[in-house]
């Protein structure tokens, strides 16, 4: 069984404000929302589900309509990032870094700050943008989305990866979209993002 992710828009005063002893407890109803009647409730559609339970209203749960739930298909966009991104236009290469960077492409591997929220994070958090970070990623795909398309002819010649999770340009920027969404939909309420493994 691999990694997955499960991305969570999330109000970060709300967060602050509850307990931290109770914070992690709130942060898997959020992902798990438990229904004793309903214990394995149908797959969700795609898209943001708001609230992520009805116990956490100030929750939405993002589900990616090309993943299944799998991290692997993000790991290999940003090593396709990797591999093409020195043949991106300039401009494009460096708002796509701010946007990747921020969400699943990284130099190192890293655990993102947490700044205390959660007393024990899962290990390996994927993602943490706290309102702040969502704004900034919020420009960063502003100004990458107008230039992506001219990564399609680069892709394929440097970062086409056929029979595998993201084999060729379409399913890089289908996934790169859907972040885009993820941003737009926790900008518009003002939420910060959190990846969990799991």
């Amino acid at each position: 069984m691999g990694l997955d992710i499960t991305v969570l828009g999330l109000d970060w005063g709300e967060l602050e404000r509850t307990p931290v002893g109770e914070r992690s407890a709130v942060l898997e109803e959020a992902t798990w929302p438990g229904d004793e009647d309903d214990p394995w409730p149908a797959e969700p559609e795609p898209g943001w589900t708001v609230p992520a339970s009805p116990r956490v209203p100030w929750s939405g749960r993002y589900t990616f309509g090309c993943t299944s739930g799998s991290y692997k298909p993000h790991f290999w966009a940003g090593r396709g990032w990797e591999d093409v991104r020195g043949f991106a236009d300039p401009v494009l290469r460096e708002a796509l870094d701010g946007f990747l960077g921020g969400l699943f492409w990284h130099d190192d591997p890293l655990t993102p700050p947490m700044d205390g929220l959660v007393p024990s994070p899962p290990p390996g958090v994927l993602v943490a943008c706290p309102p702040a970070a969502v704004e900034a990623l919020a420009a960063h795909w502003a100004r990458a989305e107008p230039l992506l398309e001219g990564l399609r002819a680069p892709y394929a010649r440097h970062a086409a990866d056929p029979g595998g999770w993201i084999e060729d340009f379409d399913r890089f920027d289908a996934l790169v979209r859907e972040w885009a969404v993820v941003v737009a939909g926790a900008r518009r309420r003002g939420w910060g993002v959190l990846g969990l493994p799991f």
